[in-house]
């Protein structure tokens, strides 16, 4: 379970869809050196993005993802 003190790298490297999930959410320059050293919570408010609604997206299960993406459809 990824928290607010997590670093951006530790996401990348621990979730499979890391670096996915948070480029939907605006967050374009993932590997370069800040953003390596940066904790979510710093990450988001540099780009002004919603941490609760990353941390859902990041903690989700993926059969629960899934089963969202279905019903919206």
């Amino acid at each position: 379970m990824f928290k607010k003190s997590d670093l951006i790298s530790t996401v990348i490297e621990k979730h499979p869809k890391g670096a996915e999930i948070l480029t939907e959410f605006g967050f374009h320059c993932l590997y370069c050196p800040s953003a390596q050293m940066e904790t979510i919570e710093e990450a988001c408010i540099v780009h002004d993005i919603d941490i609760v609604e990353l941390l859902e997206a990041l903690n989700a299960k993926p059969n629960k993802e899934k089963s969202d993406k279905k019903s919206k459809n």
